[in-house]
């Protein structure tokens, strides 16, 4: 090969012209707007920079349908994904074909112009399809010096007199396994090589990737600094099947690279868990034939075991009979990680482990959130307030309570208690302790909480930036009306108090809490001490 590999289609697609950006957005002052969740703006990347080559716009629904059925373009190209513009937002529900709508950030910030073809619903999201105009990326105050767009990379690659790159296009660390196959698969191939990690993110959502592109800063001194270029891919995060990895095949070569090492990352679900299983023909896609026409060879990433005898890192065929083979799988390292103990140092470099230890400590020192979650009258207050009050005796953390009437008097005075008010209530409550719990603080937070959905949403949010502990107080109906001094079951019952949860609206319990204790009968300190002696067990105290 004596030149870099053309883009997916001939031509690497630019969605932005400058000499239209002040045109587009004086006109977008006049038109509706949608915001874009971080996600949305990933995808909206991929497109406005030519990633996606040689997509021009979000597909209308006969192109995504042609896309899952025939995995076709209209021209007949190989395209393995649907991509669309999916909104819950009001204003995509007033949308139809031949308007036009501004692409916002969620500060305002405008990124390009949508012009619908097609607006349709699937399960409650309106999708949009249409061209796109593009007036700037989604700006990123963070790593700005290691984000270069398809053609940027191209023209480095140019510059330097690379030929042939082989990508590793990554959405976790690279650890010494990774680190020796991708060294020698760039060697035996005569490429160079592109460490492409996928930081699909936001820093207030999503703020994991920040360790991840650490990890990468600190693991890029070890390769040859001639032959290798670390930058980051701004890729929506997909889930691990063989359709996804097609789509970043695709990717890789509108980037330059004519080699995609797949597989490598701990994966516990999905079609390639290993780049080996490419080998395989999947039902409705042979895999490898279709990675030769996208014109990308893969680099299967097959499974590595450490030879002790050796010191080094092979692909299990290849190991000596009769040597010590040492392996340590995701699940173990996550263990260790999280619990503080030793990573062999066959399995990793300090450096990238520090980088990681400094993301997501150990357990002991993450931040956590202890979420109570009951019938009113059940003792949920009460316990909140004894157990904040034994971690602050303990000392070396930041303790906040957010008892449901505290967060009334002073986050939601003007909530009512209507099913949506509640909602807002606890989820604002799950919002606060999720910046607590980021911040390595303890949230203690005291809500009834009455819905299954709404509690989901609030341990996802939290268990994204650290740890989640529900606790049930399944204390029964008939012990809560006993103590209930202001009397609320009785006017309840005669009709006084609407839609009180455990009376005329229901009370859905935990499927599987974390701990579930019934206060009849039970003492503050005992109760205090099961939950205590719980935290001690998933390694959050010491």
């Amino acid at each position: 090969m004596n030149q870099l590999i053309a883009p997916y289609g001939g031509t690497l697609v630019n969605l932005i012209d400058p000499a239209k950006s002040a045109a587009l957005k004086q006109e977008a002052l006049s038109l509706p707007s949608l915001d874009l969740d971080w996600r949305q703006q990933c995808e909206l990347e991929m497109l406005l920079t030519g990633a996606y080559s040689p997509l021009t716009g979000f597909m209308t629904r006969t192109q995504c349908e042609r896309v899952e059925t025939d995995s076709q373009l209209d021209d007949g190209t190989f395209w393995p994904l649907p991509v669309t513009l999916a909104s819950k937002q009001k204003a995509a529900a007033d949308l139809k074909s031949g308007d036009r709508v501004a692409l916002r950030d969620g500060e305002g910030f405008m990124l390009a112009i949508l012009t619908v073809s097609d607006a349709w619903e699937t399960g409650g999201i309106r999708h949009l399809g249409g061209a796109i105009e593009g007036v700037a990326l989604p700006p990123h105050p963070d790593f700005a010096g290691l984000r270069a767009t398809p053609a940027e990379l191209r023209a480095l690659f140019v510059r330097r007199g690379w030929r042939r790159v082989v990508a590793w296009q990554a959405r976790q660390p690279m650890h010494r396994a990774q680190f020796e196959f991708c060294l020698k698969s760039a060697i035996e191939n005569e490429a160079n090589l592109l460490l492409h990690p996928q930081v699909g993110g936001d820093i207030t959502e999503a703020p994991a990737y920040f360790g991840l592109v650490r990890s990468f800063l600190a693991i890029r001194e070890r390769f040859p600094a001639a032959t290798t270029q670390l930058s980051l891919l701004p890729a929506p995060p997909r889930e691990g099947s063989a359709r996804a990895l097609l789509l970043r095949a695709i990717i890789a070569r509108n980037y330059g690279c004519s080699l995609l090492i797949s597989g490598g990352e701990h994966q516990s679900d999905g079609d390639c868990r290993r780049g080996e299983d490419l080998i395989h023909t999947h039902a409705d896609l042979p895999v490898t034939e279709l990675a030769g026409k996208i014109g990308v060879r893969f680099i299967a990433y097959p499974r590595m075991v450490y030879v002790e005898d050796r010191a080094e890192h092979l692909p299990e065929p290849e190991a000596p009979a009769g040597a010590r083979l040492l392996t340590l799988s995701g699940e173990e390292f996550q263990r260790r990680m999280q619990t503080g103990l030793k990573i062999p140092d066959w399995y990793s470099f300090p450096e990238v482990i520090a980088e990681l230890h400094r993301q997501s400590p150990p357990r002991e020192r993450q931040g956590f959130t202890v979420f109570f979650t009951g019938l009113s009258g059940a003792g949920k207050s009460t316990l909140a307030r004894a157990l904040a009050a034994r971690l602050m005796e303990m000392g070396g953390r930041c303790v906040t309570l957010l008892d449901g009437d505290i967060v009334r008097r002073h986050l939601s005075s003007e909530l009512g208690f209507t099913k949506a008010h509640r909602d807002i209530n606890v989820r604002r409550i799950g919002f606060v302790a999720s910046e607590i719990t980021k911040n390595r603080g303890i949230a203690i937070c005291a809500p009834i909480a009455p819905y299954r959905q709404t509690r989901r949403d609030v341990r996802s949010m939290i268990e994204a930036v650290g740890g989640f502990i529900e606790i049930h107080v399944a204390t029964p109906i008939e012990t809560c009306e006993s103590r209930d001094r202001k009397g609320l079951y009785a006017k309840a019952r005669a009709g006084l108090i609407p839609e009180f949860t455990g009376v005329s609206d229901p009370y859905e319990v935990p499927e599987k809490p974390e701990l579930a204790i019934d206060t009849t009968g039970l003492g503050i300190d005992e109760a205090v001490q099961q939950i205590l002696l719980k935290l001690e067990h998933e390694g959050y105290l010491r």
